[in-house]
């Protein structure tokens, strides 16, 4: 395994003067998913938003491909091959599918559009209509595939599943790991407990703005209690395509 893509070290991060993050650090080697788990307003958008230049932290230190960014804006950080898909996907309602992904600047690589096409066939499908007119779980895929075009070193996602139903989690989850295996290095926020766990190699627990857990993703999900307890009520079995559930 090679160095960090990203390493992130005591973050201290503000909204005014509500204190959100409590010297948060984690890291994401290359080739490695790595999810970071937690309840509602534990601070994880803000940890991603404090990692690409959104909301910086007023004390810490971000480092990524050996690069300081700490106090780098946005565009910076993504010029180096970071994508990010914020919570709400975010994509051009009145751009049909094909123009939303000539939105991002082209960075060279492997990722094409027309290899999108080929790992989101149903976006293929629907390349003539508009955002509005996709579902869900066809826009997730849509704010996915934008951000591959840049042929991100690092890709970052923030809540990827939230309100899909099961069948669709599994297929944006079998992008998450196609990504991983072409190199590209993951870092995941992430409620559904158990399809996180069971992708990732590496998972980091925040909790009311601290990190309570680091460890590998495997022996976190043995963790009967604590996976249940994380997930609350919305716990649900979680099986990867051919595979039997428990």
């Amino acid at each position: 395994m090679n160095g960090p893509a990203l390493a992130a070290d005591g973050l201290q991060t503000y909204y005014g003067k509500s204190h959100i993050l409590h010297g948060v650090g984690l890291e994401v080697n290359e080739g490695e998913i790595v999810t970071l788990l937690g309840r509602n307003g534990a601070g994880k958008t803000t940890t991603l938003r404090s990692l690409v230049g959104l909301t910086r932290a007023r004390e810490g230190t971000v480092r990524i491909f050996g690069q300081a960014t700490t106090d780098w804006p946005p565009y910076r950080i993504a010029g180096l091959g970071v994508g990010y898909v914020p919570e709400g996907r975010r994509i051009f309602p009145n751009l049909t599918v094909e123009e939303n992904l000539k939105v991002p600047i082209e960075r060279p690589g492997d990722w094409t559009v027309a290899r999108v096409f080929e790992l989101f066939p149903s976006l293929a499908q629907r390349r003539s209509n508009r955002g509005r007119q996709l579902s869900g779980g066809e826009q997730e895929m849509l704010a996915i595939a934008r951000a591959l075009l840049l042929n991100p070193r690092l890709l970052i996602l923030d809540e990827p599943s939230q309100g899909l139903a099961p069948i669709v989690v599994q297929e944006v989850f079998r992008v998450v790991t196609a990504a991983r295996a072409g190199g590209i290095s993951v870092l995941l926020v992430e409620q559904n407990v158990r399809a996180a766990v069971a992708i990732a190699d590496r998972a980091y627990v925040l909790d009311d703005g601290h990190i309570v857990y680091s460890g590998a993703a495997a022996d976190f999900a043995k963790d009967e209690a604590r996976v249940r307890a994380l997930a609350g009520a919305s716990a649900e079995d979680w099986h990867q395509p051919g595979t039997a559930a428990h």
